[in-house]
């Protein structure tokens, strides 16, 4: 190497090194020898997987990929071990080191310490995190803001919200936060049971009351004492059980199966449904008294499709998580499966998306997620996709964008609550990226605009 390119090397940030076609190191640049803790004497001429003892040296080798196929590697994600013992996590890019004459000598690697940039997301993801529920969404804020306050008192809660939307973790919070939190939570899926399993399990029944009936069995009601009953899925409730529900309510008194006393229900109600229970009112299938009853508070959880800007942190939560559970050191996701995860509806909600990284666990070798990892129904049909042939962030941006203001026939406002932004700033990304707009923009009436 002539001494011009070695001060140029020299002066960058990143780190650089160099191995021959033995794998041998055959230079460290400064920036390297600061990196990993070693200085390019110690390197030279020492077996590159001695010297930066990666967590992918022995299956998935970056460098070794590149010289078996040719291709350059981008911003890799993967763990080394410094001179000192220390973990450390990189992303590395690769490509093959020719001769004048074209021929492969060896390889050439840069790498970028990325630790404080995992520290601040870490603290970034702390930050939007309220008791177990993790978002950065306005809408989603504003419940938390009054979460406090309405589990302070004891009025009956009602959640309204998408199947997979985190209706539990909200219940759960409103328990944790209230004078009630040293006593149980107890959970009931008033849609799983019948009519005759679910008024045992939730009133309990004597000794007697039925032929099975051996000995007293105590309901929900009585294992939630002074504690939080939360009955999920109070829309698929019949309504002879609505009428038993709508006394407890009033009276806060049952009585268990095969009993003629009743018995105190000290319990704090929180109701959730994936339902309209204003609309099955309506359609006479849910009574209205019991509806007044159940809907003193009412939170209203917005599905993922309507806070696409909680994706990231929750892939990011999610792969922390699979990490501990399976034993295995992901580090991100790729650039296309960010792109087609920001264009997926989630119909399934933040539950879809854990099993969609569940899934990608599973296939993933590496340490970065990628497209050939998700379930084939998210992978079929893209490869056209104008985001994923992005080049650059701002194509990226500009591609989303398009892509959600043709999907809400050009209207800036509703385009803009799908992307989790404001009006005014999706306009000012509009003309920043000169995304032409067409003469009608779908704003129907002066309220949109």
């Amino acid at each position: 190497m002539d001494f011009r390119s070695e001060i140029i090397l020299n002066s960058i940030a990143d780190g650089v090194f160099t191995v021959d076609l033995d794998w041998r190191i055959t230079y460290l640049n400064s920036a390297a020898e600061r990196i990993i803790g070693i200085s390019k004497e110690e390197a030279a001429g020492k077996f590159c997987a001695e010297i930066f003892k990666a967590n992918v040296c022995e299956r998935s080798c970056v460098m070794r990929r590149t010289m078996e196929t040719g291709k350059s590697i981008v911003n890799e994600a993967v763990t080394i071990v410094r001179a000192d013992g220390k973990p450390l996590k990189l992303t590395v890019s690769t490509a093959l080191l020719k001769d004048e004459e074209g021929n492969v000598i060896g390889g050439v690697e840069t790498f970028r310490d990325i630790s404080t940039e995992i520290e601040l997301r870490k603290h970034i993801e702390k930050s939007y995190s309220f008791e177990d529920i993790i978002s950065k969404n306005h809408k989603m804020w504003e419940l938390f803001d009054i979460l406090p306050d309405i589990a302070e008192s004891d009025s009956t809660v009602l959640i309204e919200g998408e199947s997979g939307t985190g209706k539990e973790l909200f219940a759960r919070a409103l328990h944790n936060l209230s004078y009630r939190h040293a006593k149980p939570l107890v959970t009931v899926n008033c849609g799983a049971l019948p009519d005759s399993l679910l008024e045992a399990e939730l009133f309990g029944y004597k000794a007697g009351a039925f032929t099975d009936a051996k000995k007293d069995k105590p309901g929900r009601f009585s294992m939630a004492g002074g504690g939080t009953i939360f009955l999920d899925e109070i829309g698929d409730v019949s309504p002879a059980m609505q009428a038993r529900l709508l006394r407890v309510l009033q009276e806060r008194v049952y009585e268990p199966l095969g009993s003629t006393e009743t018995e105190e229900a000290d319990v704090r109600i929180i109701a959730a449904t994936n339902q309209s229970l204003k609309g099955l009112v309506g359609s006479g299938k849910f009574r209205q008294d019991l509806y007044y009853r159940i809907d003193v508070v009412r939170l209203d959880i917005p599905p993922l499709a309507r806070r696409m800007e909680d994706v990231p942190i929750l892939v990011r939560h999610f792969i922390n998580i699979f990490n501990t559970l399976k034993n295995k050191n992901i580090q991100d996701v790729s650039a296309g499966v960010v792109a087609i995860l920001m264009r997926y509806s989630f119909p399934g909600n933040v539950r879809e998306l854990e099993n969609i990284i569940e899934h990608a666990f599973v296939l993933c070798r590496t340490d970065v997620i990628e497209v050939e990892h998700l379930p084939r129904f998210l992978r079929e049909g893209r490869e056209k996709d104008e985001v994923l042939k992005a080049n650059s962030l701002n194509e990226l941006l500009s591609a989303f964008i398009k892509d959600a203001l043709r999907s809400n026939n050009w209207n800036r406002k509703k385009a803009a609550e799908q992307l989790g932004m404001h009006e005014t700033t999706l306009w000012r990304k509009i003309k920043k990226l000169n995304i032409d707009l067409p003469p009608v923009d779908g704003r129907s009436s002066k309220k949109d605009r």
